[in-house]
């Protein structure tokens, strides 16, 4: 475990050396902050741009859900400010020799929203019940490191032989299939999450559906939720952990326009909200303007079951013609960087220290004329002059002014070609992709923890995230080999999911276009927000305001 701390982004070090060397003042400060915060009404405002489509965390399967998840449940394990894993409910743990098997031992005054303790069995109750093939979990290969998990899954041996135990309430036991060096990330995942049998088995199809369909471990509790328009965080005073959590409340309100999420903080509504390219210009110089620089991608997804994207020309020609760098620079998230894979940069060798994107080079390419002949190729070889293919995209505003410059560039440059341009409701949208039904689709993804991996798995044959239809045998070997024989020689491991990504991209499965970022105003007076780059969007835990 020791190992995954030295991989940590560049940026998190020099914070980490700047937070040591001012650490006497800055915890005077911040005790001085929380002191005087104690006696202010803490009530948080913000917005947020879709409706939650998910609180059963054997289902979620998006960030909106994660957001919210991460912040009224808690794991074994949970990320700190600097997404690093520390204690949650588990208070300790041991590794056997080979790496493959845990012994938690979870902390006695973890509690649910109901009084009862939070218990071993709630985690093996939960890991078991997202495995269950009628679950149709989405995510259930996120538990597949565990010994049988797969098996069980696939419905070949019953979910008592999963490896895990809960030995008595507070010990719970888990065997691997392989080490996994990064465990201690995994289970800081909603997936890893643990559920109240009797209250999940009482409520039956309707838990999670409702506050009251719900209960909780973590900081705060779900309240106030009207479906569509807004929903509240309040805090859980059984959460054990409680003295730390300031704030009272939290309301959201579901914005999906970033212009009237602007012009509810202008007038004080808010206090905090995103900012787009299209208004930078008005906020570069604001002292309230914060840029991040984040770890997902933004790309297009082919649907290879179309006959014209099954032929890996079409898909090449598309992402040849699209020029990165003015979708970064006119329309892409502020803080954004154009793709030049689908593995950003600040993804290190452990035992070389060689970033994985400056090894890989740059596979993302913007090339005019042989997006245009390799256009008329296939065009020759499915024996077509023209067709028309739909792009799918959230409802947002700017999603829609990325829509229109993709369809505008593709049709001026691949002739024949016609984009329409579908957008739907978040939920709506995901639905769609879930169940195949759709052509090219803009999506974004965030990994879970903090290694390639995390990007590359989605894109196996057997996947369930992969909704695309794309199957390379020579792709599955890498990753099953990086995952499985080879996970403990980071060199040959290192090596395979280089050759993973340029066998992914040669064959133009997606088309990355960039490399997310998050631009925002915040007022100054909002203090201990953490915005983490894998698992969940912000906890709010540590939160608070300082209105002086």
């Amino acid at each position: 475990m020791k190992k995954k701390k030295i991989s940590l982004l560049v940026s998190t070090i020099i914070t980490s050396l700047i937070f040591s060397a001012c650490s006497n003042n800055t915890n005077k400060t911040n005790k001085a902050d929380k002191a005087e915060a104690g006696s202010q009404k803490q009530v948080l405002n913000l917005t947020i741009p879709e409706e939650i489509p998910s609180l059963d965390t054997a289902k979620a399967m998006d960030g909106t859900s994660s957001h919210i998840m991460q912040n009224i449940f808690e794991g074994l394990y949970v990320l700190d400010n600097q997404d690093n894993p520390i204690p949650g409910v588990a208070k300790s743990f041991e590794k056997s020799k080979d790496g493959k098997k845990y012994t938690f031992h979870l902390r006695k005054d973890a509690k649910w929203s109901n009084g009862e303790m939070v218990t071993a069995q709630d985690f093996a109750f939960a890991w078991k019940r997202t495995l269950n093939p009628e679950t149709a979990s989405q995510y259930a290969y996120m538990l597949f490191y565990i010994k049988n998990a797969k098996e069980i899954n696939k419905g070949i041996i019953a979910a008592d032989q999963l490896g895990v135990k809960a030995i008595d309430d507070f010990t719970l036991e888990v065997e691997l299939e392989q080490p996994v060096p990064y465990l201690l990330q995994l289970l800081t995942l909603p997936v890893y999450l643990p559920q109240h049998e009797s209250f999940v088995k009482e409520k039956g199809s309707s838990y999670g559906l409702e506050p009251e369909n719900l209960i909780y471990n973590g900081p705060f509790v779900l309240e106030k939720w009207k479906h569509g328009q807004e929903f509240q965080l309040k805090k859980n005073n059984r959460y054990w952990d409680k003295k730390q959590v300031k704030l009272e409340a939290i309301d959201f309100n579901i914005v999906k326009d970033t212009m009237t999420a602007i012009n509810l903080y202008e007038s004080g509504s808010i206090d905090r909200a995103p900012i787009t390219a299209k208004h930078f210009e008005q906020y570069k110089d604001n002292k309230e303007l914060h840029m991040k620089k984040e770890a997902g991608i933004a790309m297009l997804r082919f649907n290879e079951e179309n006959t014209t994207l099954a032929n890996k020309k079409i898909r090449q020609s598309i992402s040849l013609a699209l020029n990165k760098e003015e979708i970064v620079k006119h329309f892409g998230s502020t803080g954004a960087t154009p793709a030049e894979g689908l593995i950003p940069a600040g993804y290190t060798n452990e035992s070389t220290q060689k970033d994985f994107r400056k090894d890989n080079g740059s596979l993302v390419l913007y090339d005019l004329q042989k997006a245009k002949q390799t256009w008329e190729d296939a065009k020759k070889e499915l024996g077509i002059e023209s067709v028309t293919l739909e792009l799918l995209a959230f409802e947002q505003d700017n999603e829609r002014i990325i829509a229109e410059y993709i369809k505008g560039e593709l049709e001026k440059h691949l002739q024949g070609l016609t984009i329409q341009i579908k957008q739907q409701p978040f939920k709506q949208k995901l639905q769609l992709e879930q169940t195949g039904q759709y052509e090219i689709s803009m999506v974004g993804w965030a990994p879970d923890y903090k290694d390639p991996i995390s990007f590359l798995e989605l894109f196996t044959t057997d996947n369930p995230n992969n909704k695309m239809k794309y199957s390379n045998s020579s792709y599955d070997d890498f990753i099953n080999k990086a995952k499985n024989e080879v996970v403990l020689d980071q060199q040959k491991r290192w090596g395979y999911l280089l050759e993973a990504e340029r066998v992914l991209l040669e064959d133009a499965a997606v088309a990355p276009l960039y490399h997310t970022g998050k631009a925002y105003v915040q007022k100054d007076y909002v203090k201990g927000i953490e915005k983490h780059q894998f698992g969940g969007a912000y906890t709010y835990k540590n939160a608070y305001l300082n209105k002086k």
